[in-house]
């Protein structure tokens, strides 16, 4: 780590370390809340950016099943997330992956891939879900990186338990974050912090909180997506919304190296606006991204009744297959007998009258016979 890149306005201090090659110190993050004073240059942004966030949130409160937008925005996010650590699914292989979950041979299997997708995917779900009543807390994130590491490469580095082990970023170490033994008081104050009076906007908060986190990087492996999970969080409950409606990891995606350098010169240079501005460029970007997905997945559900209209026998069984593609692109018939109730060649004749309309495509040499709706998927996760 190049120590000459830390100026006086960091944010920590440089601890000398040993048994790294390439790095002397490692960087120890001041503890939270941050000294910083808000810049009121940024007030322009932030309104705006809470105002498209307002704007999602209201798209989304008022649609008649949340998981219309919900179960794509988590896919979408998943893939994401997982492609900025290096690892890269397709949507049709991740679907695939979703009918059909399993677990890796060996860190070679191109299996690890679809599985560490589909865990970011689980572990997304977790915080709403019934069984799961843990506040914003240490317990929590643990839970979510076990999660993210269930039976994927990686899962030797203690899933869900915190390192004792040093850590660096980058091969020769670009940054190295605080040795073992920092981590139980940085993550005690880190604890704390979550549930205390915030100093700036909720929304701001919650992207010094991430950068925090990702400063400590309290695990051996999977912290920038557990990061990013957190981030999801904190925003949704942070900022009261409805329901988890923004997710960051694509913006994030698209703007790499931007966001890798800004993260550090926050730690470096005290670059603290630099990081809230260019985070808040991204509220907006995504927020009004997935307003306009969700505008073309309802557009496109009514255009599917229109087509539906033509078809007679079995309409209303055709309607609420089609309802089910919407939030999850991808049918096989075998599916549909169990799930309806139905003969095989019932199901068949199902999916052979969706095709007809142009509803569903066949996956090419996939066994068993395995139909898509690219529509869905086009608006889903290609970039608008």
């Amino acid at each position: 780590m190049d120590i000459s890149k830390f100026s006086e306005n960091k944010l920590g201090e440089l601890v000398q370390i040993s048994g790294i090659a390439g790095a002397t110190h490692a960087f120890l993050p001041n503890k939270l809340p941050l000294k910083w004073e808000w810049p009121v240059k940024l007030w322009p942004l932030l309104v705006e950016a809470r105002a498209a966030l307002a704007s999602l949130d209201g798209v989304g409160k008022h649609l008649p099943n949340p998981q219309l937008l919900l179960n794509p925005l988590q896919n979408r996010e998943a893939m994401r997330s997982s492609s900025l650590e290096g690892t890269y699914s397709t949507p049709e292989q991740q679907l695939l992956f979703q009918i059909d979950p399993q677990y890796p041979k060996s860190d070679a299997d191109p299996i690890n891939a679809h599985r560490e997708v589909f865990n970011y995917g689980k572990a997304l779900k977790l915080r709403f879900s019934d069984r799961n009543n843990l506040p914003l807390s240490l317990r929590l994130i643990k839970e979510l990186h076990g999660i993210l590491l269930d039976g994927v490469r990686g899962a030797d580095t203690e899933p869900g338990e915190f390192r004792r082990l040093p850590v660096q970023i980058g091969r020769p170490p670009r940054f190295v974050p605080p040795p073992p033994q920092y981590l139980p008081d940085l993550l005690d104050n880190f604890e704390k912090s979550l549930h205390e009076e915030k100093n700036y906007d909720p929304l701001v908060e919650a992207f010094i909180a991430h950068y925090q986190f990702e400063a400590i990087h309290p695990f051996r492996d999977g912290n920038g997506r557990v990061g990013r999970l957190l981030l999801s969080i904190t925003i949704a409950e942070w900022c009261k919304l409805s329901n988890q409606w923004l997710y960051m990891s694509s913006f994030f995606d698209a703007n790499k190296d931007e966001y890798i350098d800004r993260l550090f010169n926050v730690s470096a240079k005290g670059g603290l606006e630099s990081w809230i501005e260019f985070c808040l460029q991204g509220v907006v970007v995504q927020a009004q991204d997935t307003e306009k997905r969700c505008e073309l997945l309802l557009g496109l559900a009514q255009e599917y009744k229109e087509r539906l209209k033509g078809v007679k026998k079995g309409s209303h069984r055709l309607s609420a297959i089609v309802d089910e593609l919407l939030i999850s692109p991808v049918v096989r018939i075998s599916g549909l007998e169990g799930k309806y109730g139905i003969t095989y060649p019932t199901a068949k004749a199902d999916v052979d009258k969706l095709a007809g309309i142009g509803i569903l495509h066949e996956l090419e040499g996939i066994y068993p016979t395995t139909f898509f709706a690219p529509e869905v998927l086009n608006i889903t996760y290609k970039d608008l």
